[in-house]
């Protein structure tokens, strides 16, 4: 853990606290103790005024990591009460963000401003450029009007001196799909009718004011009930931490999991049937096809690009083909991933029970002391191939629908990695028939690099790739997914 960014620290400490009151068996009573041991009389650990609103503020996370709404937070009511609650509840959060008003920064308004570098050209190629009168000179200097400007930025990409500042507020400009706004007091707010829960605002926010709504207490709820659970492990979990992956298994089986299977094995079952679409549509006319497996992609044309619809892969996602496999078994099921929207996906998904993250599974081993590392080998799957294990990273999936075609339908494949404004537009086009291009098979990750560049990661991804790589190596390859029948 990066222990000098504090946004982070403190949303795993708040986790992990969690954890440890459950494991003691002390949570329901003890729970309000958790911000005063956080944040002691002496601690160095405040960024904020004081100590007490520091205190504030975690009992808010710790609000969120029990899978609470802090906007509907009364103030009044005990973190014990909520803990009650959390240990008897039967039903999931159905938004699976929250954001934490008291640790808001509320930012001013996105803006430009003229900085002390401005020499107060003759030219004026920043006044030339606004097509909106907002710019004019005073004292010698450039002078944006506020309710003039429109923050197009021409007048900053024209300032030969670089003088021109951009002021962004970091969740706004984060958020692909303009969700996020300010409400009383200029505080962020979600519009959820809006997100797509990809988790970058929460990821953008230097103050850590969004969090996750955690399902962390209802899976230690099932384990302590010895239900039947399986852990299944997305293939971006490659080295998210230290050790091997067969390593990582028989930690988390340490942690407390009866099962543990590897969403890879539903990665294999996507790739045949996706392949064998791609082709039936091709061969009906379709011009292209886009991947249907990040949850934030399906949720973004949903709500933002409806006709883009008809593009979009019927194939069920890894997770989806997994946990079906395993419900058949009797199973509980819990998707552990990098990622905020797979927890939408499990809502909507009867076969996925609960969501989970790395940092979640992370701040689990850092309370039990498990360290992956100086754990024995487990046996991994024989079966699951190579390209199923490199999913997470930007191209695997589209990379395992051709070598799944194997040749015997020519394919051309383009790459969306990470959904932002500009990306979100050009897709708007796309299914416009704008600036198609010649592929046929279009995948589209709303994470930079892929899972491995998710909000809830733990390592680099040049690390992570490493990892994976390696493990890709000694798995064996996709068979043609045209000579079998579909699954």
């Amino acid at each position: 853990m990066n222990l000098d960014n504090k946004a982070i620290y403190f949303r795993r400490t708040a986790l992990r606290k969690i954890v440890e009151a459950f494991d003691k068996g002390i949570l329901q009573t003890e729970a309000y103790r958790i911000p005063y041991e956080v944040i002691p009389q002496d601690s160095k650990s405040s960024v904020r005024c004081c100590i007490y609103k520091e205190r504030a503020v975690f009992r808010a996370r710790t609000l969120a990591a029990m899978g609470w709404s802090v906007e509907e937070d009364d103030e009044a009511t005990s973190l014990n009460d909520y803990a009650k609650r959390a240990l008897t509840r039967s039903h999931i959060p159905q938004h699976p963000l929250t954001v934490m008003d008291i640790a808001c920064h509320a930012c001013r308004k996105a803006r430009h401003m003229i900085t002390e570098a401005c020499q107060g050209c003759l030219a004026r190629p920043c006044q030339q450029v606004c097509k909106f009168g907002a710019m004019s000179f005073r004292d010698g200097r450039a002078f944006i009007d506020p309710d003039k400007c429109r923050n197009c930025g021409a007048c900053k990409q024209a300032c030969p001196f670089n003088a021109i500042a951009f002021v962004p507020v970091p969740c706004e400009q984060a958020c692909p799909v303009d969700a996020i706004h300010k409400g009383e007091n200029d505080v962020a707010g979600i519009n959820f009718d809006r997100c797509i829960s990809c988790g970058q605002c929460m990821e953008a926010c230097p103050f850590g004011a969004i969090m996750e709504r955690s399902q962390l207490i209802d899976v230690l709820g099932e384990l302590k009930k010895g239900s039947p659970v399986v852990a299944m492990i997305a293939p971006s979990i490659v080295g998210q931490f230290d050790g091997t992956l067969p390593q990582l298994i028989t930690a988390i089986k340490k942690a407390g999991f009866p099962q543990v299977t590897e969403v890879a094995l539903g990665a294999d079952v996507t790739t045949a049937n996706e392949a064998r679409e791609l082709v039936e549509r091709l061969e009906k006319g379709v011009p292209f096809m886009t991947t249907s497996c990040c949850a934030a992609w399906v949720q973004a044309v949903k709500k933002h690009l409806p006709s883009l619809k008809e593009f979009i892969s019927h194939t069920l996602t890894p997770a989806a083909y997994t946990a079906e496999i395993e419900k058949q078994k009797g199973n509980v099921t819990v998707f552990i991933g990098p990622c905020v929207s797979k927890r939408v996906e499990g809502m909507e998904n009867p076969n996925i029970d609960y969501v989970m993250t790395y940092e979640e599974l992370g701040a689990m081993f850092d309370a039990k002391g498990i360290n992956p590392a100086t754990c024995e080998d487990a046996k991994l799957d024989p079966s699951i191939s190579g390209e199923a294990r490199y999913y997470g990273v930007t191209g695997g999936v589209a990379q395992a629908v051709e070598n799944a075609i194997a040749g015997k339908k020519p394919i051309n494949k383009s790459v969306v990695q990470g959904l932002d404004k500009k990306t979100m537009a050009l897709l708007n086009a796309y299914a416009n028939g704008k600036g198609l291009g010649s592929f046929h098979l279009l995948e589209v990750m709303s994470c930079k690099g892929g899972c491995i560049g998710g909000p809830c990661t733990l390592k680099p991804q040049a690390q992570t790739i490493k990892s994976i790589k390696e493990l890709v190596e000694k798995s064996p390859k996709v068979p043609c997914a045209l000579d079998k029948k579909k699954k």
